[in-house]
């Protein structure tokens, strides 16, 4: 997630400047067609023009909006995750007079935030944070999911026996809260805690099942590939048939220009036929890289920075002094 003003105008073409260079080659090549080897026949009426932008223009802008609100989702999810985290923390800390297992129940907890964290930073296929854009990008920040296995992390929250019974396991967050919910049964039958307690856990640990299971369906499936494909098919028609359209107009222009562009303005058609389309072109980039909110990229939901707060609050309900330090913005860039 950009945490600063906003993306500078000099960011924002180095990351799309691959497809201005092949905009500007779609908007070259029907110049030298018509200019160079006289082909003054090259025009598409600017009806049609008009119609294939606009179904692009319509496109585009219903595959954004539903790409943000994938974003958007992601976001109310980590946000309750967070609100019910604090929860969790002061009723493992108050329900009973029992350091130890209060501590236990909320490394376990963060264990649980570690590892659902580490599962929706996996790979995907239809996931563009790899594609060359993004990759580059990715100079700017550091991703800590790809940067540490996440045994190096779990160690840090669980027992040696909790750990090789959860790593061998294939949804590991799963288990974690079924561990959590063992260990309130057994606080339940030792007498530690009273029912309503009992009862209050186990509906905290079925908002957290809920949760999860909500970040793993925005995970698992990607925006539809019908309308991704369709918006990417319309945007490029445009830009393709666009300097087509733009020919005869510049070319018209030499009867009122005098000078070193006479006769040369047809030329002019590349780089504004080029920035034209950059605007339909970098819309779709947006929408693309908004699509997937957990997959590591520079417009994610910050779920890194996100569970390093709720892990620093939840060690100061126990009292801890050495606290790890909050995980701050790198470039503008949180993570």
């Amino acid at each position: 997630m950009h945490a600063g003003k906003s993306y500078k105008l000099p960011e924002f073409l180095v990351w799309t400047r691959r497809k201005i260079y092949k905009l500007f080659a779609l908007g070259l090549i029907p110049v030298i067609l018509y200019q160079v080897l006289g082909f003054k026949w090259l025009d598409i009426p600017w009806a049609i023009i008009g119609l294939v932008g606009t179904s692009a223009a319509f496109i585009v802008g219903f595959t954004n909006t539903q790409t943000y609100r994938r974003t958007d989702d992601g976001q109310q999810m980590w946000t309750s995750i967070f609100s019910q985290s604090r929860a969790w923390g002061l009723i493992s800390r108050d329900f009973f007079n029992n350091p130890e297992k209060s501590k236990l129940l909320i490394y376990r907890h963060m264990a649980w935030l570690t590892v659902l964290r580490y599962q929706l930073r996996e790979e995907r296929i239809w996931e563009s944070v790899n594609k060359k854009h993004n990759a580059e990008y990715q100079q700017y920040y550091t991703v800590p999911e790809w940067k540490t296995p996440l045994e190096g992390e779990l160690i840090n929250y669980l027992s040696d026996d909790d750990l090789r019974r959860i790593l061998g396991t294939n949804n590991k967050a799963t288990q974690l809260l079924s561990l959590q919910s063992e260990t309130i049964k057994q606080l339940y039958g030792q007498g530690e805690i009273a029912v309503l307690q009992f009862v209050e856990m186990e509906r905290a640990i079925r908002d957290f099942y809920t949760q999860q299971a909500k970040a793993e369906q925005l995970k698992n499936s990607p925006y539809p590939r019908q309308y991704a494909i369709i918006n990417t098919f319309f945007v490029w028609m445009f830009c393709i048939i666009l300097p087509f359209g733009m020919l005869k107009d510049f070319d018209q222009l030499n009867n009122e220009v005098h000078g070193i562009m006479k006769g040369y303005m047809v030329w002019l058609v590349a780089p504004f036929s080029t920035v034209i389309s950059w605007i339909y072109t970098s819309l779709e980039q947006v929408g693309e890289s908004t699509e997937n909110p957990f997959e590591g990229s520079a417009n994610d939901v910050p779920i890194s920075q996100m569970s390093r707060s709720i892990e620093i609050e939840l060690r100061e309900f126990l009292g801890e002094g050495e606290l790890p330090a909050e995980l701050t913005a790198q470039n503008d860039i949180m993570v």
